[in-house]
């Protein structure tokens, strides 16, 4: 199998492997390193690989909690492994920290190849999943992986994002600032104390790993100085339930099971029906899930924030990221975002040497204060199509309005129009469970009983959506419960991401690239990837669905009274899109979305009040940008036709291991 190493070029690829250099520049190397900024030239602008990887110091503590949820009457310890350079401590020096906290460790592994830790006969860790490690312990960082509670040689008990997870990551976090006790056991006394760094703290991780640290920069701990949250749930509710309807079979208590180690599986039945019982499938927001929600939070957040989603993430959707994205804006912090094509992929395998250099310069400026200009580069980069991307100088960019359309009956029933203009009428749908977006979709020129569709003529200039949408219909329904699901659709040819295959826009190849040092037990190589694109009619680039039982309120459902005029709101998943000239814009109103919500107790018929019916749409440009994008006059309604589109496959039911 050949190994392919990157050779390091200029500006955005400057990042990958450095050759074996002769020992007087390494030397040279080393000592620019460790001479103080004031008696440099200059500063430095990137932290270099001077230290040894091979040498470096590899360790575990067990830090305690301070609580005790296995209930066996001590304080749970959450096991931490750490890696270091060796010559900082040795030289007076003190380091900062990389941190992922993970329940993924020994269970399930990280990464496209499911990496586990691995462990030498003393019980010191030998191979630690990812590169972060490869990369940054030769430049100066420690890297540290974190069971959390009840996984792998933790104890305590998994609490799906409650306080047990957030705690073991965050007692981490502070006894790395000299404010938490660690031990050099599991059951021992002797205690240790982080000596070696700074405490100057990131943490980075994806999916469950990235919600963790969302979860604790919401806690305001000091210490953690940014975070890097990459396909990351933001509210634990929004990830279970959607405005009070069902979007996966089960329940925390199951994911929790999943993940738990034996001894915690032996321990925490009391802890698994805690989150039974306050998860209830009725989609009522109990106060589990208010602790569970860190958007609350947000105004304690001190850490900066780099933040990263796939744009067709149908695990954990881009609701999560826009309304953490909104409320960290609100406050003020520091924030940087990459939104991809993909589903639920991290940045190092549709976009690796980007990605690698980035991250790096992210963390030396924010964990080392290097002056490398990062801050000063445009805020959001976003893949408008696969492999290729632009950048925002902030986003949502400057200029973006809510704008508000409303649908209006067209020539034919069902298939409508999607203007500014007010509008009366009524179109009318019935629930079919056994149809999707995609079925909606690609008969959404022709009139069809279970959706009513909406559209633009052909736009004579681009429309760019940025941001979150909402979407306020105002139904009568025929039976006592209803579930309804908005979608936007971009209706034209287009090339994009497979976001519905097994790699979800990726292939995995069998090449390998190296991405810093390696050891015989922890290989820098990984597996090379490309897109896995497929041609389409059209795109559904944004969702919303809601229980309309919790039109007043989520905290309880109520029963419909049929033939009652109801109205809600329902908050579409953020996005960054861009309508191409030539294509229409759509609006989808229908029922039961098959595979990604559950259906009703009832098949009811919903009768849509369209003068009462708005799509509220982030617009850059506002309605003058939607005006200016029309054609003038009437335009004649689309020829029915079948459309072609990706078919999601039906999503997991817990959240991917990799």
């Amino acid at each position: 199998m050949p190994i392919r190493t990157p050779l390091r070029t200029p500006i955005r690829t400057r990042f990958t492997i450095w050759r074996t250099c002769a020992a007087a520049a390494v030397t040279a190397l080393t000592a620019a390193f460790l001479t103080p900024v004031a008696a440099q030239a200059a500063p430095p602008r990137e932290s270099r690989p001077v230290y040894s990887y091979a040498h470096a110091v590899r360790e575990s503590v067990w830090v305690g909690t301070g609580l005790d949820e296995d209930g066996d009457g001590h304080e749970d310890r959450v096991a931490a492994d750490i890696v270091r350079p060796s010559e900082p401590a040795r030289q007076g020096r003190k380091v900062p920290v990389i941190m992922d906290a993970s329940p993924y460790y020994s269970c399930c592994g990280r990464g496209n190849e499911s990496q586990v830790k691995t462990y030498d006969t003393h019980g010191h860790v030998v191979g630690m999943p990812l590169f972060y490690d490869n990369f940054f312990v030769p430049r100066g960082y420690a890297f540290v992986g974190v069971d959390l509670a009840g996984t792998a040689r933790s104890d305590g008990c998994v609490d799906v994002g409650g306080r047990s997870d957030v705690r073991s990551a965050k007692a981490v976090v502070d006894w790395l600032n000299g404010r938490a006790r660690a031990y050099t056991t599991r059951t021992g006394t002797r205690t240790v104390k982080a000596t070696w760094t700074n405490g100057r703290t990131g943490m980075i991780g994806k999916s469950w790993d990235g919600t963790i640290a969302n979860g604790v920069a919401a806690t305001g701990v000091r210490g953690l100085r940014t975070v890097v949250p990459i396909s990351a749930i933001s509210s634990w509710y929004d990830y279970y339930f959607a405005q009070g309807a069902p979007l996966y079979d089960g329940g925390p208590d199951e994911l929790a099971g999943y993940v738990e180690s034996d001894a915690a599986r032996a321990h925490c039945a009391a802890v698994q029906k805690r989150l039974a019982d306050g998860s209830p499938r009725s989609g009522d927001w109990t106060p589990l899930w208010t602790g569970r929600n860190y958007v609350k939070d947000a105004a304690k957040v001190r850490a900066s924030v780099f933040l990263v989603h796939g744009t067709q993430d149908l695990n954990v959707r881009t609701k999560h990221f826009g309304q953490w994205w909104d409320a960290l804006a609100r406050h003020g912090v520091k924030r940087k975002i990459w939104l991809s094509q993909t589903g639920h992929v991290d940045p190092f395998d549709y976009r690796r040497g980007a990605w690698v250099d980035t991250l790096h310069r992210w963390f030396d400026h924010e964990l080392l204060g290097y002056d490398n200009g990062i801050d000063r580069e445009p805020m959001a980069d976003v893949e408008r199509h696969p492999g290729q991307w632009v950048t925002t100088r902030v986003w949502p960019p400057l200029g973006t309005r809510a704008t508000t359309l409303r649908p209006a009956p067209g020539t034919t029933a069902g298939v409508g129009t999607l203007g500014l203009g007010r509008a009366t009428g009524t179109e009318t749908l019935t629930d079919d469970p056994g149809l999707s977006e995609t079925d909606w979709a690609a008969r959404l020129t022709t009139p069809t009983p279970e959706k009513a569709g909406f559209l633009t003529a052909p736009l004579t200039r681009a429309l760019r959506l940025s941001g979150s949408s909402r979407v306020t219909l105002t139904v009568t329904p025929t039976t006592s419960s209803a579930h309804l699901s908005a979608v936007l659709v971009d209706v034209g040819p287009d090339t994009i991401r497979d976001y519905a295959d097994g790699g979800e826009g990726i292939t995995t190849l069998t090449d390998r690239t190296c991405w810093g040092r390696s050891t015989a037990g922890d290989s820098a190589c990984y597996k090379e990837t490309r897109a896995k694109t497929v041609h389409v009619d059209y795109t559904v680039f944004s969702r919303g669905w809601a229980d309309l039982g919790h039109h007043a309120s989520l905290s309880r459902g109520v029963p419909l009274t049929p033939g009652r005029a109801y109205t809600m709101t329902l908050d579409l998943a953020a996005t960054d899109h861009v309508v191409p000239e030539g294509h229409r814009l759509a609006l989808i109103v229908a029922g039961t979305d098959k595979g990604l919500i559950d259906p009703p107790a009832t098949r009811p018929t919903l009768t849509l009040d369209l003068s009462r019916t708005t799509a509220s749409l982030p617009l850059v440009g506002g309605a003058p940008a939607f005006r200016s994008a029309l054609p003038r006059g009437t335009s004649a309604a689309p020829a029915p036709q079948r459309l072609h589109g990706i078919r999601p496959a039906p999503p997991a039911r817990r959240l991917p291991t990799s």
